[in-house]
């Protein structure tokens, strides 16, 4: 199993119950596809660096996780079809 970092930017304009539920629903997705959650670091409101969709902060969370090598793109394809995740980039950690 390798380690992958999945970044998500979620939209400011939803209430904190639905940004929950979109967080828990992006877990579900890399569990189904076989991952193993290891941690979850909230940043938080941040200031984007330019404008997405007339928005200018967003909420960040990091998942760190280990998984199969096709489980990533499963994960993606699930990921870029919710409406409130403006942004989101998995990558591959190297190993320490």
């Amino acid at each position: 199993m390798s380690k992958y970092e999945l970044a998500v930017v979620l939209s400011a304009a939803i209430d904190d119950e639905a940004r929950s539920a979109t967080l828990d629903r992006v877990k579900d997705y890399v569990e189904k596809a076989g991952g193993n959650i290891t941690n979850v670091d909230d940043w938080g409101k941040k200031k984007l660096a330019y404008d997405i969709q007339k928005m200018s902060e967003a909420y960040y969370y990091f998942i760190q996780f280990e998984a199969e090598t096709d489980a990533p793109g499963e994960i993606e394809s699930n990921v870029r079809l919710m409406e409130s995740v403006i942004r989101f980039l998995c990558i591959k950690k190297d190993e320490d």
